[in-house]
C-alpha cells in the first residue's frame, strides 16, 4: 500500500526526523465534489497535506486543526487531522482564484494552528502572519516563530490520469524537522542545532528534502519508501509503521438539528423553501434537508 499513508522516518541515528504523506482516492474524494478552479484546489491539497503531516505528530487522541484567513480570492482555508487518520479540507472563495500560491490567493493574513485534546483539556493555539509567497515557506514560519523548530517542508497536488481516460487528484508531502531530545523535553530553535555536527546533519537533511521533485511526490508508481531511499541512503534512513489516512467529515444530521433547535419558528421558515430547509456541508459538499421545524426529513 502506497497511498492514503503517511510514514514516519529518520534519518540516520541523529536527531532528524520526518514524516512523508502520500494521498490518492483520499485527496480526491475531498476535492472533487467543490469544483474549485485548479489553483484553489491545488492550494486546499496542499493545506490537507500539510495538515496530515503535523497533525500524524499527535501523541495522544485529539484532532489538529489548521486555519488561514486572507484578504485575496481565498479568504479562508480550513483542514482538520483527527488522530485516527480521518482528514478533511475547504475552502472559501471569492473570486475565480486563477493564480498560484498562497500569497497571490491569499494576499495578507494569517495562519492558525490548533490542537484539540477533547473537551476536558484546554485548546493550544499558535497563531503567525502569512509569510512567504508558498504554503511551504508559511509553514517553515509558522514553526520557526511559534515552536522554534528547525523545519523543511516540500508538498505537490495535481492530476493524473486514471485507466479509461478520468483524471483524478493526488497530493504528496515531506517534512523533516531537527528534534533532540525526542520523547522528552527539547530544546529548540538555533540552540538546537548546538555542534558543528548538527548543523551539518541538518543542512544536509534539508538540503536533499529540498531536492525533492513534484512528480517524485506524486508519482503512484513510486513508493514512499523508495523515495526516502533515494533522499537519504546516504546517511541511512529508517522507517517506521505506516498510518492510513481516509477522507471523512464529521458532519451529520444530528449536529445539524441541534443548531437550527437555536433558531425561532419565523427564522427557520424564512430559511425553508418549499417546506424544506437544505444544508450544505462546508467540507464534504453533503446536503441535509430538514422540515420548516428543524426536524430531518426524506429527500
Amino acid at each position: 500500500m502506497s497511498d492514503d499513508i503517511i510514514i514516519p522516518f529518520q534519518v540516520g541515528d541523529g536527531a532528524v526526523r520526518g514524516r512523508i504523506v502520500r494521498l490518492g482516492a483520499a485527496i480526491d474524494d475531498i476535492l472533487r465534489p467543490h469544483g474549485f478552479s485548479d489553483p484553489v484546489s491545488e492550494l486546499v491539497g496542499e493545506t490537507a497535506a500539510l495538515t496530515a503531516l503535523m497533525g500524524s505528530a499527535l501523541k495522544f487522541d485529539g484532532k489538529l486543526i489548521f486555519q488561514a484567513q486572507g484578504e485575496g480570492a481565498v479568504r479562508l482555508i480550513v483542514a482538520d487531522y483527527r488522530s485516527d487518520g480521518a482528514i478533511r479540507a475547504t475552502a472559501s472563495v471569492d473570486g475565480e482564484g486563477i493564480a498560484r500560491g498562497l500569497a497571490a490567493l491569499m494576499g495578507k493574513g494569517h495562519v492558525a494552528l490548533t490542537i484539540d485534546q477533547g473537551p476536558d483539556m484546554d485548546r493550544y493555539q499558535g497563531v503567525t502572519p502569512i509569510e512567504g509567497g508558498t504554503l511551504e515557506e508559511a509553514a517553515i514560519a509558522y514553526f520557526d516563530r511559534s515552536e522554534q523548530i528547525p523545519t523543511a517542508v516540500r508538498l505537490a497536488v495535481g492530476r493524473v490520469m486514471r485507466p479509461g481516460g478520468q483524471s483524478a487528484w493526488r497530493a504528496g508531502g515531506i517534512m523533516v524537522q531537527f528534534m533532540p531530545g525526542e520523547g522528552g523535553a527539547r530544546e529548540r530553535g538555533e540552540a538546537a542545532l548546538k555542534s558543528d555536527d548538527d548543523r551539518e546533519a541538518w543542512d544536509r537533511a534539508a538540503a536533499f528534502l529540498n531536492s525533492t521533485q513534484a512528480d517524485e511526490l506524486l508519482d503512484p508508481a513510486l513508493a514512499p519508501e523508495e523515495l526516502l531511499y533515494r533522499l537519504y541512503h546516504e546517511d541511512g534512513v529508517r522507517v517506521f509503521e505506516a498510518k492510513p489516512v481516509s477522507a471523512a467529515c464529521a458532519c451529520n444530521a444530528g449536529k445539524i438539528a441541534a443548531v437550527l433547535s437555536r433558531y425561532s419558528k419565523d427564522d427557520l421558515a424564512d430559511l425553508a423553501d418549499d417546506g424544506r430547509i437544505k444544508v450544505s456541508c462546508e467540507f464534504c459538499r453533503r446536503d441535509y434537508y430538514f422540515d420548516e421545524e428543524g426536524h430531518e426529513a426524506s429527500i
